[in-house]
């Protein structure tokens, strides 16, 4: 009974988040600035779109292509176009429970390539190291290039009293959490572990593949892509044309936490660009046009890209 409540859970609750946070953001904004969005979305530059999206397909053949090593490094060969379908579909579904569409991928590569299940899902694992330490790196990067605007933000935000409350209380957690992971028998925590254990053992088989430095390229590679992805869109509108390239991987950033925060990031992309670039002087209604426009574009391609591959998966596998 409880696994038919949490696929429903699954569902609901990042959609009622998302579907709040496109309220909150509304009511926010003045009739005036709401009459400025329509404006941008009827005046905007819909070539960069296009560019954008061309982008993101290069992206999405980047990912199918970068499986193809860890594959192979299990000894097992796969049709590109079949990787490609099986991507299309995972971001699909994504957009209804977040990360459901990586055990779709593996069901998928069962299906149509004979990849055995836990095979096909330990790539999409180590996938997932891979861009999470790849992602961490943007972070770095922008927090350094941005360190003055960020510091300046938190401090005349936050009283210092508070900040050494939160830092003593971070550090208070830290203790408790390594005394519970090194010395707690607790069954959560040795499920914890062995996943954790999954993730290592993923990200370590990538360092012993024939073929890791072209895997570690296209990984690189398919983050750059989303990062393209997103700049050549601010170009969509004249307020933000001209913003710094370091200010496009902050709203990059933010914009990537946001889509895992709810269903395909509905409500909450278009609210962190808006709230990255207020930072930075651009104006709400900009600032929430840009959101739109890169989240509508993006979704929509996501679902013509996810039905069009599970036709195609079917129909050119039908044989089997």
């Amino acid at each position: 009974m409880a696994s038919p409540f949490k696929k429903i859970a699954g569902l609901t609750i990042p959609l009622l988040i998302g579907i709040g946070l496109i309220y909150y953001q509304y009511t926010s904004l003045t009739d005036e600035q709401l009459e400025t969005i329509k404006l941008y979305f009827k005046n905007a530059n819909y070539n960069y779109v296009a560019l954008s999206l061309c982008i993101a397909l290069i992206g999405y053949w980047a990912r199918a292509y970068r499986w193809k090593y860890s594959l192979n490094h299990l000894g097992y060969s796969t049709k590109l176009h079949n990787n490609f379908f099986a991507v299309g579909v995972a971001y699909l579904l994504n957009l209804t429970i977040p990360r459901s569409g990586e055990i779709t991928r593996a069901v998928l590569l069962k299906k149509y390539e004979n990849v055995p299940f836990d095979k096909g899902f330990g790539t999409i694992v180590a996938e997932r190291v891979v861009d999470l330490l790849i992602f961490l790196l943007f972070v770095f990067i922008a927090f350094v290039l941005q360190f003055n605007t960020i510091s300046t933000f938190i401090f005349s935000n936050i009283s210092p009293s508070k900040l050494i409350l939160i830092g003593i209380t971070l550090f208070v957690l830290g203790i408790i959490f390594l005394l519970i992971w090194f010395r707690s028998n607790w069954v959560i925590v040795s499920k914890i572990k062995e996943k954790f254990a999954g993730l290592i053992e993923g990200m370590t088989s990538i360092l012993v593949m024939k073929d890791r430095w072209k895997y570690l390229f296209f990984s690189f590679f398919i983050w750059f892509s989303y990062l393209m992805m997103f700049y050549v869109c601010i170009f969509t509108i004249p307020e933000t044309s001209d913003i710094s390239f370091s200010i496009v991987i902050m709203g990059f950033i933010f914009g990537s936490v946001a889509i895992g925060f709810t269903n395909g990031g509905i409500g909450a992309f278009p609210i962190s660009i808006q709230t990255v670039l207020l930072l930075y002087g651009i104006n709400k209604g900009a600032g929430a046009a840009l959101g739109w426009i890169i989240w509508t574009s993006q979704t929509l391609l996501t679902i013509t890209i996810g039905l069009v591959s599970y036709l195609l998966l079917y129909f050119l596998n039908k044989s089997k």
